[in-house]
């Protein structure tokens, strides 16, 4: 075997571990989840500390409700540096699903510190803060007093044992929420359809025999129940912030009436509810379900409307969201006019507020909607717009690869040349196969319109060989054919 094939075979496990996180950001994208999370734990077995791919599957566990998951993978990406802001985002946001507040506040206040014009953090606080503040209190209410074990606070035990912490923090809350439970008539309206769990786990906590057991882990079967009334008791406490409870019959007509009506103009937790609203309405849309995603969208889009700032800081960044997610809806329905109105709006609404961000997945779907529409130069006028707001390899890849196509429909070849050998040192730079062949097969077809016939075939080449990597037969065929067509020029 020559060097050169020692040096190829050294590449391979790199290439592959790339391949396999772009699979896993795509699919991510796609609302795929699982299959998501099957790409990155593949890529982590070729670098088990990769910190971006710790990120992207702790993010998948959250979607998919693996929180403890979530959190391990989070933390894992900050073994090296502790600093690292996506990882501290992903540790915050693991453990605000988790239910801790406080904590998750911890690490969002630490990321705002190092990343303060991050959007995300802020957000983050504010929804931590309602949290809490929903759970025991406005802090006007509470008074605190310095006292007991305070050691949770050091780095080495969070660093140890985080898991072992939480779960003595929710303990000591569950001490206090008994001390002061409502009476047993007006605790049982509430539960509803939690009334018949607490009680089945009230009568295992009977069973002498039972949790005096272990589990096959080794953790007391009492502690087990215990746990779970704890989160019976969480989800209660929660519903009830959600809806507050209204006994009928003992209030008069108006506060019945108060009561009922819909609180839009002062939310008890607009963070929660936006964060809630955008996931279903994404889920909707990924779903194939348009039509359900656009009304969901409408009806939070009018419910933010009538919130103020002050309320809800980021409000003209969610309306832009909202935007973003209606003009997405209308072009799976066909709609494209009002598509575009929803697009401009949402890319006026990143300007205004500077959320780079926000402007890139304006411009793109707006170009989108352009190229679709056979409107070719202003697709290309808007996407190349977005070019400076690009940063992933992938991202760059799909760019420059749509703007080429649309400069040879325009039949501006030297530029569609230019975009193709731009789309593939993107594709080269995160050894993505496919990529790699569709940018291939870009700078192929625009130097054969230019009359550079080896650099065409030696594209085609290229183009055919990550084809049969990938097992493509339909583009093996197409690249043959097509290949075949440019030999010829040669012999001629």
């Amino acid at each position: 075997m020559s060097d050169q094939d020692l040096d190829h075979d050294d590449q391979k496990p790199k290439g592959v571990f790339f391949t396999l996180l772009a699979d896993g950001n795509w699919l991510y994208r796609k609302a795929k989840y699982q299959n998501a999370i099957d790409a990155y734990t593949k890529a982590l077995t070729l670098k088990p500390d990769d910190r971006t791919c710790l990120v992207g599957r702790s993010r998948c566990y959250l979607k998919t409700d693996q929180y403890e998951n979530a959190l391990e993978d989070a933390e894992t990406s900050l073994v090296e540096d502790k600093t690292y802001v996506e990882g501290l985002y992903q540790k915050a946001e693991a453990l605000y699903y988790m239910g801790e507040f406080e904590f998750a506040l911890v690490f969002y206040h630490r990321g705002q510190n190092l990343r303060p014009q991050i959007e995300k953090f802020r957000l983050g606080i504010q929804k931590a803060q309602e949290a809490i503040e929903n759970s025991v209190g406005s802090p006007s209410s509470v008074k605190l007093e310095i006292k007991g074990d305070l050691s949770f606070f050091q780095e080495d035990q969070e660093r140890a044992q985080p898991i072992t912490v939480i779960q003595n923090l929710t303990m000591e809350k569950k001490q206090l929420t008994q001390k002061t439970s409502l009476s047993q008539k007006t605790t049982k309206q509430q539960l509803g359809e939690f009334d018949s769990d607490k009680k089945f786990l009230e009568n295992l906590l009977k069973d002498q025999g039972l949790v005096k057991g272990r589990t096959k882990s080794g953790e007391q079967m009492q502690d087990v129940i215990q746990s779970c009334l704890i989160s019976v008791d969480t989800c209660t406490e929660f519903l009830n912030q959600m809806t507050p409870f209204c006994p009928r019959g003992r209030e008069s007509k108006h506060m019945q009436q108060k009561c009922s009506k819909p609180q839009h103009n002062a939310p008890s937790e607009p963070a929660h509810l936006l964060v809630k609203s955008l996931d279903g309405i994404d889920a909707e849309l990924a779903s194939g379900n348009a039509e359900e995603s656009l009304k969901k969208a409408e009806e939070v889009l009018k419910i933010v409307q009538e919130w103020s700032e002050k309320e809800v800081p980021t409000k003209k960044e969610v309306l832009g969201r909202l935007h973003s997610c209606i003009g997405n809806a209308l072009v799976e329905l066909g709609d494209m006019d009002k598509a575009l109105d929803h697009h401009q709006k949402d890319l006026d609404l990143a300007k205004q507020c500077k959320l780079p961000d926000a402007m890139s997945r304006a411009l793109e779907n707006i170009g989108r909607i352009f190229a679709q529409t056979g409107r070719i130069s202003q697709a290309i006028e808007f996407w190349e717009k977005k070019i400076p707001l690009v940063c992933g390899g992938l991202e760059k890849a799909w760019l420059f690869h749509e703007i080429g196509w649309c400069y040879m429909e325009l039949s501006y070849h030297d530029e569609a040349r230019d975009c193709g050998i731009r789309s593939l040192a993107a594709a080269d730079e995160i050894a993505h196969e496919k990529w790699q062949m569709t940018a291939n097969v870009l700078v192929a077809q625009s130097e054969l319109k230019l009359g550079n016939f080896k650099s065409c075939v030696s594209h085609f080449e290229r183009a055919l060989t990550q084809a049969q990597l990938q097992e493509d037969d339909a583009g093996i065929c197409a690249i043959q054919k097509a290949l075949g067509d440019a030999k010829q020029f040669i012999s001629q």
